[in-house]
This record gives C-alpha cells, sequence and structure tokens, in this order.
C-alpha cells in the first residue's frame, strides 16, 4: 500500500469537506482508493489531525475485548470502529471479530515468537488493562451476552417482527436454532422464556408440522422465480393455484425458511443535455393509466456494461398493463435501434388504434424522421420536460425492476449471454410475472382476461 504524508491526507480530507463531491469522485481526483478517503475523512472528525497518523502497536488482549464490544453495542461497522479507537487499519478489527468467532478469547491473545506450538504445551498470554479477574471475566460475559442478543435479534427480524411481539413459539423456535452455539440458560433469559415453556413448546413443536407442504410450496415459487418474489407476490400466486392463505403467515414461513427477495436499487437518471431541436408539450402529464390497450405507450433506452462492452435496450411499455409491447436491442444506441422498435409496434395496433407515445428529449425522439415515422401512423408524440425523470416514472420504474432482478443479480460474460437473458426475462416479465396493482396477474394474464381487445393483440416472443 501507498505511504501518504499527513499533508496530502489533509489535502484529500479538506477536498471532501469543502467540495459538495462525493467519495468516489474525490478519490478520482486525487488517485487514491474510495475506502481510504472514507478513512481519513472518519479519522479527523473523531481525532482531529492525530488520527490522520495513527501509531502501529501491539493491542493487549482486554483492549481488542473493548473494541469489539463497543463495536457490538453500537452497530459500527469496522471502518466506523477503527476510527473511534484510532486504529490504523479496519482489517484489524475484522480479524479480531474472526477469531473470537472461531477460537474465542484465547485466539485473542498474541503468541510470542518461538513459542512451542504443541497443543499440550500451548500457554495463551492474556494482558488485561485491570489487573482483577474479576473484571476481565465480566469483559468476557459482556461479549457474549452482546453476541447472544445481536444473534437473536437478527433471527427475530427475519420473522418480520419485534422481540416484544413474538410468541412464546417463535421464541422457542429461535432458542433451538441457537441452542448450538449459545448456553440455554443465556438465551432463555435473553428471550424472557420460561424454562417450563420452552420445553412444552419444543415438544409441540416435535410432532408434525402443519404447515410442511405450504413451506414446500413457497420454496418452489422462490426458487422458481430465482428469488424475484417477496411474501407479497407468493401470496398472490398461491391464491392464483386456488390456495387461499394469509400473507402474514407467508411473511413468517419465510422468515423460518430464511427466503429473502432481491432488494431493487436505485437507477442514476442522466437527463439528456444536448442542444434542443425539437421537443413537443408533455401530453402525458404523468397520468400513467389507461382505461384499454394500446391508449398510452412510454419509452426510453437504457445502457448496459459488460467488461467494457455496452449493450442497449430500447422498449415500448403499454400503461394498459405495463406490458412490453415492442422493443430492440442493438451494441450501439442509433436510431434505426428506435425505428425498427417502432416497426414492431406498429404490427400490435388495428387500423383505429393510434395512441399516444411518451418519451423523455433524447436525441432519437427529437430527430425529423421519427416525427413523421410518428405522424404517419396517427400517433401522439409527448416528451417529458428538461430534466424531469419523474415524467417518464413508469418507464424509469421498469428498468429497475429488470435490472435489480436480472442484471444486478447475476454474472455475465459477454454482452451475447446478458442479450439472450434479457430476452428471456422480458418474456418472463410479460407472461409469468404477477404485479399485485393486477389483481395478482401478469400483465398478459390481465390484458386476455379484462381486455375485449385481446383477441388482436399478441405479446412480443
Amino acid at each position: 500500500m501507498a505511504k501518504y504524508s499527513l499533508q496530502f491526507k489533509l489535502m484529500v480530507v479538506r477536498d471532501y469537506l469543502e467540495s459538495a463531491d462525493g467519495f468516489s469522485r474525490v478519490s478520482h481526483r486525487h488517485q487514491v482508493e474510495r475506502g481510504l478517503v472514507r478513512t481519513w475523512v472518519a479519522a479527523l472528525q473523531q481525532h482531529g489531525e492525530a488520527g490522520l497518523t495513527p501509531t502501529r502497536s501491539h493491542y493487549t488482549t482486554a483492549f481488542k475485548l473493548a473494541v469489539l464490544k463497543h463495536m457490538y453495542e453500537e452497530s459500527l461497522s469496522y471502518r466506523q470502529t477503527a476510527a473511534v479507537f484510532n486504529i490504523a487499519n479496519k482489517s484489524s478489527v475484522m480479524h479480531w471479530q474472526q477469531a473470537y468467532e472461531q477460537g474465542g478469547l484465547p485466539a485473542l491473545a498474541r503468541k510470542r515468537r518461538g513459542a512451542d506450538v504443541k497443543q499440550s504445551n500451548t500457554r495463551f498470554r492474556v494482558e488485561s488493562l485491570d489487573s482483577s479477574k474479576d473484571t476481565q471475566q465480566a469483559l468476557i460475559d459482556e461479549m457474549v451476552r452482546l453476541q447472544l442478543e445481536n444473534a437473536y435479534l437478527k433471527q427475530a427480524r427475519s420473522l418480520g417482527s419485534k422481540q416484544a411481539a413474538l410468541s412464546a413459539r417463535e421464541k422457542t423456535q429461535l432458542v433451538i436454532g441457537l441452542r448450538q452455539n449459545y448456553p440455554l440458560a443465556a438465551l432463555l433469559k435473553a428471550t424472557d422464556l420460561a424454562r417450563s415453556t420452552f420445553y412444552y413448546q419444543s415438544k409441540a413443536l416435535a410432532a408434525a408440522d402443519k404447515y410442511a407442504d405450504l413451506k414446500s410450496t413457497i420454496k418452489t415459487l422462490f426458487e422458481r422465480h430465482k428469488g424475484r418474489y417477496g411474501y407479497r407476490r407468493i401470496t398472490a400466486a398461491l391464491r392464483n393455484q386456488g390456495t387461499a392463505v394469509n400473507h402474514k403467515t407467508i411473511q413468517r414461513l419465510m422468515g423460518i425458511l430464511a427466503l429473502k427477495s432481491s432488494v431493487r436499487r436505485r437507477n442514476k437518471y442522466r437527463a439528456y443535455r444536448g442542444a434542443t431541436s425539437r421537443t413537443t408539450p408533455n401530453q402525458l402529464n404523468r397520468n400513467f393509466s389507461a382505461e384499454r390497450p394500446n391508449e398510452r405507450w412510454v419509452t426510453d433506452i437504457t445502457e448496459f456494461n459488460v467488461g467494457g462492452q455496452k449493450l442497449y435496450l430500447s422498449p415500448i411499455l403499454d400503461l394498459y398493463n405495463r406490458e412490453i409491447v415492442a422493443y430492440e436491442l442493438a451494441r450501439r444506441p442509433v436510431f434505426d435501434m428506435v425505428r425498427d422498435m417502432m416497426g414492431k409496434a406498429f404490427k400490435r395496433l388495428r387500423r383505429d388504434e393510434a395512441p399516444l407515445l411518451h418519451s423523455d428529449q433524447g436525441w432519437h425522439y427529437q430527430m425529423p424522421a421519427f416525427g413523421r415515422l410518428l405522424e404517419r401512423r396517427g400517433l401522439t408524440q409527448s416528451m417529458s420536460r428538461r430534466g424531469n425523470c419523474l415524467d417518464n416514472a413508469a418507464m424509469e420504474s421498469f428498468f429497475a425492476v429488470l435490472k435489480s432482478e436480472l442484471y444486478y443479480r447475476e454474472a455475465f460474460n459477454s454482452v451475447a449471454q446478458l442479450e439472450k437473458a434479457l430476452r428471456g426475462y422480458i418474456r418472463y416479465y410479460n407472461h409469468d410475472r404477477l404485479k399485485l396493482s393486477l389483481y395478482g396477474l401478469s400483465p398478459v394474464q390481465f390484458r386476455l382476461k379484462y381486455s375485449s381487445a385481446s383477441i388482436a393483440n399478441k405479446a412480443p416472443a
């Protein structure tokens, strides 16, 4: 790792504090790692300039215990903990935690060089800030208690409940799961559960599980949709199969099975900043609904990156049922991509249908050729206001779902592999992915069930 002077660190930290830029831009500007900038800023804020010149020394076992105890109590990250105690490297805290969890207190003690490594003669030197053995034992007991409570609270959150709201049965399930790592007496004290109640509930749980079949079905649905479904969509899918079950039951069972859906990331929106040649008013005006298919469409272009190679997706989304009516993929964002997409979309229309088409102010949609394309078919063009992504929120929402459920979840080795996956996902999105706003149906199922014009419309492959 490169050595940086105190003056350089101060310059980088002041640049971050005095500018409106984030850690990434500041680190890029000074050619240092982003993590180092975060560490230096935290150290300066905690200890002043002295925090930028931490002393490297051998830490006692009692000090390591105190560091880990504070980290558990305050729920701090490794970087935050290192900043509080002015520790040179955050990885030291991580190694201490891993050593303690694997080997307990002896693993934190520093071995002398040349010491006999035979198990029978191994001796651990445990230094202490206080010579009293009672104080040292109190620290150890406190660490075990904090670890136990932290593990218990994590398990309780997986059930979707707070600790005080858990039933005796749920507490017993948590205790059984943690009993291999912690003493039963300590677990019962932490959960405020009587020993007699624990054994009574344990016996009841040992009986046949009435939710065994339901758990199996939930797990099958979760795996079929590659972890994209949370408990609400799992509930909708079960109801479509004729199984009437409360969503809270599904939430609790998914917590027991440790099934958690993917979390959607926020996409960074970059408005078109080029010269404006031809724009049209925002006739959609954020009315993201339609009474019939092919009444209001929205479109946009998004970019994917695989190993430095780009792939662009240009889809059209029908606001009636959020179905992708047409799309085109290309290695370059040329106008032909949008033109070919529109050609596919026109084939979906009957003679009496002429939807309103909304987009942002991208250069593709400002071209006279695009305007003439819509005019010949009788479509009405609408554009978002300049730099306002909320005017096209329905399309942005689809891109967010697509990337969180496919692009961010999987690793792609080539653009061709990603292109194949995108085509498969769009078909899955149209035909199989349930939407709660569509009464628990997929876009195509909703159109076929509720649209009188469904016979004339076919979903893209």
